[in-house]
């Protein structure tokens, strides 16, 4: 369980971490010592800034990460002589951690003699994995890349075989009318709206927050404190506020990391995103979270952390005291204030748009509904008479929380099923499990059974017999569409497709339709049918791809023209399914940067963004089997505009064909 508490804990350090200084707070550098003709010692020298430290190669487990050296082609080029030797450490216990660490100040020396394997080695390239901290922790690497003999270090280049350079050939299309591209265009608007929403999520995510044991005691103590030791009126108030708006800001840093990724590479938060074991791990912590909203456990970040800050906002004082305090109240209310945070966190990957810019507007909603409070309830005072009293409706909005969460868990556990082929979570199952889950909640707030640290029973108030009754109808609705007998468009998205079903079906389309999951055959299916193509970019965990399908797609208009007048050409981009060996290859970008393909959604992400510089879900082109581009490229629309879109393309391509 400590060990789940340090992973959840970890990103909240280092966003803070990122926060805390532009530069590097350690510089390296590196001598070559020549021994004999073969053997050499590499020095390593690290001059760490004043307050920080690095942990050693030997730290103690359990505890924060060790320095860790890669000799990258060691055994082929060169072997290790011994192990790597470090200067003088020290060693204290970890309030944190609860245990011994050790670690450098001031200055890092490492150590390593090697002995050449080859004569004509002359470079050799290290990595340093290292972790630096000072309140905070910020994980570092270091390249260092090493010349024996001094003299400038060469790059190598690798090469592509001769089958990568036909298969990236083969990857990169000769479109016509390739100006028609927008991607940007009909979709745009969706992008801003779907913003608003994650922000919206992230604001009622904190409305709820705000209900909880954990925050809600808090703003009467808070406000009184502002308006109490402030000798004016309005300086309390400018206090409260200036203290709300340092919590938006903490929320809004713990953001920041996610936009290092972007500079990476395009694909790079979708593969986040998609990966499986990523999701099987967002499965665990929810569940885990879960448990914790029903009682059985308490979530809870080191309780030095808390003291330490707010012992920071006492000697401080001012502006910078403030921040202190809204710092503490974020460390305190992290038990009810987590998982809530891990679920708009899971909300945002599930989202269409970029994850990074997604979680910071979720994070601005959450910030700013858990800071107005504090600045409302300071300009007027009376409003705190009004307040309801502190009482055992806190433990039911957890515990109704902690079913909201368990039902996101198996949502991110389907997303791993789906992208990994593994056939556990059918639709059947995943609706089954819904069902009992709100089935559950149903009879909890009925009162006829109760959790650990609930209160003894009472009777229901009316506000929860009416949450209830609507979990009973929920329920109902499920039942209803695991049968059959109505459609799940409310919950479009979150089920697994239909297809992906423990009933045999006739295709794995959606809808029953029929596609091809490879570009090349769809277009000679296309050529010789003289039929336009649909390219569909899509995902198994994306929702909105599952929303186009479910509420667009299966309009009968959109639906025949796209069975009788159209290919359909579906290419899943976050597929883990590994290519046959033969079929794997190194696709080399014109900027130089060599991409190894080894499975079907790396080959189909890269040939979007290769070809239509977008790497976004869903995402439509229409194209003649010539592959012209007929109109502009679609995203995420509505029924109207895309049923005119369609129609658009098929003018088009009847127009060229009777030219």
């Amino acid at each position: 369980m400590r060990i789940l508490k340090i992973l959840l804990v970890f990103f909240a350090v280092i966003s803070l971490g990122y926060g805390q200084s532009d530069e590097n707070p350690a510089t390296w550098t590196y001598k070559v010592k020549k021994l004999s003709e073969l053997e050499y010692e590499l020095v390593f020298k690290g001059k760490i800034q004043e307050g920080w430290h690095v942990y050693s190669q030997y730290t103690a487990e359990g505890g924060s990460l060790p320095s860790e050296f890669t000799f990258e082609r060691a055994g082929e080029d060169y072997e290790l002589l011994g192990k790597t030797t470090e200067s003088k450490t020290i060693t204290e216990y970890s309030d944190i951690f609860e245990v011994e660490e050790t670690f450098f100040k001031k200055e890092a020396i490492f150590t390593q003699r090697i002995r050449l394997l080859r004569a004509d080695v002359n470079q050799i390239t290290v990595n340093l994995f290292y972790q630096i901290c000072q309140e905070v922790c910020i994980p570092m690497d270091e390249l260092f890349q090493i010349s024996l003999d001094g003299s400038a270090f060469i790059m190598a280049n690798k090469t592509l075989d001769q089958a990568s350079i036909e298969a990236s050939t083969a990857l990169k299309l000769d479109l016509k009318n390739k100006e028609l591209l927008d991607q940007n265009g009909l979709g745009g608007p969706n992008i801003r709206s779907n913003l608003w929403m994650i922000f919206g999520l992230g604001f009622l995510g904190g409305l709820i927050a705000l209900l909880t044991p954990c925050v809600f005691p808090m703003i009467p103590l808070t406000v009184s404190f502002f308006t109490k030791q402030s000798h004016q009126k309005a300086k309390g108030i400018a206090n409260a506020a200036l203290y709300g708006f340092f919590i938006v800001l903490i929320y809004f840093l713990l953001s920041l990391p996610f936009h290092l990724f972007d500079s990476v590479d395009s694909q790079i938060l979708n593969t986040i995103a998609t990966n499986v074991w990523l999701n099987v791990f967002f499965f665990i912590i929810f569940v885990f979270f879960a448990f914790s909203f029903f009682g059985y456990y308490e979530l809870t970040l080191p309780s030095s952390w808390a003291n330490k800050m707010d012992q920071a906002s006492q000697k401080v004082g001012g502006g910078l005291g403030i921040f202190f305090m809204a710092l503490t109240l974020a460390i305190v209310s992290f038990s009810c204030t987590g998982p809530i945070l891990g679920g708009l966190l899971g909300s945002t990957t599930l989202a269409e748009g970029d994850v990074a810019t997604n979680l910071s507007a979720g994070m601005v909603g959450f910030g700013l509904a858990l800071a107005l409070p504090f600045a409302l309830f300071a300009l007027f005072p009376t409003w705190l008479n009004s307040l309801p009293k502190s009482g055992g409706w806190m433990t039911t909005v957890k515990v109704v929380l902690g079913f909201l969460e368990l039902a996101l868990a198996f949502k991110f556990l389907s997303n791993a099923d789906l992208v990994g082929h593994w056939g556990i979570l059918k639709r059947e199952v995943f609706l089954g499990i819904w069902i009992l889950l709100f089935l559950l909640l149903s009879l909890y707030l009925f009162g006829v059974f109760r959790f650990p640290h609930d209160g003894p029973g009472q009777k229901l108030s009316s506000m929860r017999r009416s949450f209830a009754l609507m979990s009973v109808v929920f329920t109902l609705y499920l039942v209803l569409g695991l049968t059959g007998v109505m459609n799940l468009k409310l919950l479009s998205g979150f089920p697994p497709p239909d297809f992906y079903s423990l009933q045999k079906t006739e295709t794995d389309c959606p809808l029953g339709l029929d596609c091809f999951k490879d570009f090349d055959k769809g277009v000679a299916f296309a050529k010789a049918e003289n039929k336009p193509i649909l390219l569909d970019f899509t995902g198994w965990a994306c929702v909105n791809c599952r929303k186009m399908e479910e509420n667009v797609w299966s309009r009968t208009a959109i639906y025949e023209m796209i069975k009788e007048e159209y290919v359909l050409i579906s290419l899943y981009v976050d597929d883990r399914q590994k290519l046959p060996p033969g079929e794997q290859f190194d696709f080399k970008y014109e900027s130089g940067r060599i991409k190894t393909i080894e499975t079907i959604g790396q080959k189909w992400g890269t040939f979007q963004s290769v070809n239509f510089s977008a790497a976004s879900q869903p995402y439509y082109v229409l194209l003649s089997p010539n592959l012209e581009i007929l109109n502009q490229a679609v995203q995420y629309v509505d029924s109207e505009v895309y049923e005119a879109w369609l129609k658009s393309g098929l003018s088009t391509y009847q127009l060229s064909m009777n030219q």
